[in-house]
């Protein structure tokens, strides 16, 4: 009995890998969709752009039309599910994620986002998760074994289909510090190599999906940043990976009939991936406003890319009406929100006003914000912000351009709305590590920005003489200090600025620049749940920037 129980056991075995294996001259078809850097947009926002419910009914009619032709969907996320949108952060991220399971999906690569809370968080989220979260890199330290699983296999039709995660090792710079300690994060291109070589032994899957967060750096350039998807596909045999889906430098991934990548892409154009080495690079820019759409056919071993788009998710163009006012129209037709997915969002969206109410600090004194006020001189606001963010990235001397600081927050308790009500862009953290003679080069565009301008800026950290009437900046000290033109220090700004924003010179070029990931809204809030009570007085200037 036990060898025909055993030669039963064979036999099906036999069997389930034959049903597996796709039929000789057949083709297949199947719709990879993707998406990436969601970052807690999980409702619609004040234009009814975008959001879970939308992307829900514009998934489910693809679905509709490809399964009618006899192909397949395949629905993927590349990470960044954490971090952006007070409702979504307040509630750790649960309506994203609950929202996700309604619509679908079936993985979801690691971003350095889901590493800015503690790894219980993690955890508690991959068990709402209904799909698996990956990532093939990462490593408890204690155990050295994976931290998630590795890839996932799923089955459409006769395809096996391989989808492996991959996370930036920036992640151990970009992660909360309190947290890395616990995990490492080896090298995604030799962990690829070694999945790889494990799946050909053991899985044999014929297409094969690499779920990355970890950048689109064109022709390969990604300067002080950890190598992304570019360079790791031109490093790996060729046509390694079928395709790699990514995510982090929050790209719309669409390359010309010469293979250039076009940077100032628009909803609604035309969009060809990038290919390298055998492999195709898609990427759907951020926050769930467009839809990645691959379209696929296979036969006999061989894969090819039929058709494919970016599908804007109810996004919107300003106008001039023939009346000359101003008005946003839809880039193409309505997506209805799904009723089912709609409800879940507002319930959570009402959650999250309550929670928004939240105390997170208190003040003694006034912190002056008026624009009236802060576009003008330095105030103790505007020099708190720019304390906040050099805090957060030890920096030496922080700055923030006046722009970013929307309203004051008055004497007593300090809510999280009133935070949003300061600093309601989103602006994330970053820094540049500046030589002096840099530094001086900066401060002499910088410093002499105009008052009554979003470029007027907030210093901490530093002391100088600005002369408007002969424009220069002189006697500078850091932290009391002569500046040392040969010395490096680090300067921490909005990542805005640093991209060029009111007309300050472009940092994020610079080898050593980094952007943080860290929300100025976010870095506010934990500052003052540390600090409180604050004095307000603490923070105003002292005479440290001289006008003249």
């Amino acid at each position: 009995m036990k060898i025909l129980s055993k030669m039963t056991a064979l036999s099906m075995a036999l069997l389930a890998a034959s049903a597996m294996a796709y039929q000789q001259d057949k083709t297949y078809h199947f719709t990879v969709l993707h998406t990436n850097d969601l970052h807690g947009h999980f409702a619609p926002n004040d234009k009814g752009e975008f959001g879970l419910a939308a992307q829900k009914t514009l998934i489910d009619q693809i679905k509709t039309e490809v399964e009618k032709q006899g192909g397949t969907v395949v629905l993927l996320n590349a990470g960044d599910v954490n971090t952006g949108v007070p409702e979504s952060d307040s509630q750790n991220a649960e309506p994203d994620i609950q929202a996700m399971n309604m619509v679908g999906y079936e993985a979801m690569t690691l971003g350095n986002h889901e590493f800015d809370n503690p790894l219980q968080l993690l955890d508690m989220q991959e068990k709402w998760a209904k799909f698996p979260f990956l990532s093939a890199n990462i490593y408890l330290k204690k155990t050295g074994k994976h931290l998630v699983k590795p890839y996932t296999i799923l089955n459409k039709q006769d395809l096996k289909i391989a989808v492996v995660g991959l996370t930036t090792e920036d992640t151990a710079k970009l992660g909360n510090p309190e947290y890395m300690n616990l995990i490492r994060f080896d090298d995604p291109t030799e962990t690829a190599k070694k999945v790889l070589a494990d799946l050909a032994q053991n899985e044999k899957p014929d297409v094969k999906i690499a779920l990355t967060h970890m950048g689109y750096y064109y022709d390969g350039k990604f300067g002080s940043n950890a190598p992304g998807d570019v360079s790791m596909a031109r490093k790996l045999d060729k046509g390694a990976f079928d395709m790699i889906i990514g995510a982090h430098t929050h790209d719309p991934v669409c390359v010309d009939e010469k293979g250039v990548w076009i940077e100032n892409y628009k909803p609604t154009d035309p969009c060809k991936p990038d290919y390298q080495n055998g492999t195709w690079i898609m990427q759907a820019y951020e926050w769930g406003k467009y839809l990645g759409r691959a379209d696929f056919s296979f036969k006999n071993g061989e894969l090819k890319l039929e058709h494919y788009q970016l599908i804007p998710v109810n996004l919107k163009k300003k106008v001039k009406t023939a009346e000359g006012k101003t008005e946003y129209q839809f880039y193409t037709n309505e997506i209805p929100q799904d009723p089912e997915v709609a409800k879940l969002v507002k319930s959570y969206q009402e959650k999250g006003n309550e929670l928004l109410g939240e105390k997170v600090g208190s003040v003694k004194g006034k912190l002056e914000g008026d624009r009236t006020v802060v576009r003008f001189k330095q105030t103790n606001l505007g020099r708190l912000v720019a304390e906040v963010e050099r805090d957060k990235v030890n920096a030496d001397v922080g700055l923030v351009n006046s722009g970013v600081v929307r309203d004051s927050i008055n004497e007593g308790e300090i809510t999280y709305r009133d935070i949003l009500k300061v600093l309601p862009f989103g602006n994330a953290v970053s820094y540049a590590d500046l030589t002096g003679q840099e530094l001086q080069d900066y401060l002499n565009v910088v410093a002499l920005k105009e008052t009554d301008s979003g470029g007027y800026p907030q210093f901490v950290g530093i002391s100088m003489v600005v002369d408007y009437a002969n424009k220069t900046v002189t006697e500078i000290k850091i932290k009391g200090e002569p500046l040392n033109l040969s010395k490096k220090y680090r300067l921490s700004l909005p990542n805005y600025s640093a991209s060029g924003g009111d007309g300050y010179p472009v940092l994020k070029n610079h080898p050593t620049y980094v952007d943080s990931g860290f929300i100025d809204a976010d870095a506010m809030k934990q500052y003052l749940q540390k600090h409180s009570p604050l004095d307000a007085s603490k923070f105003e200037p002292k005479g440290e920037i001289i006008y003249r």
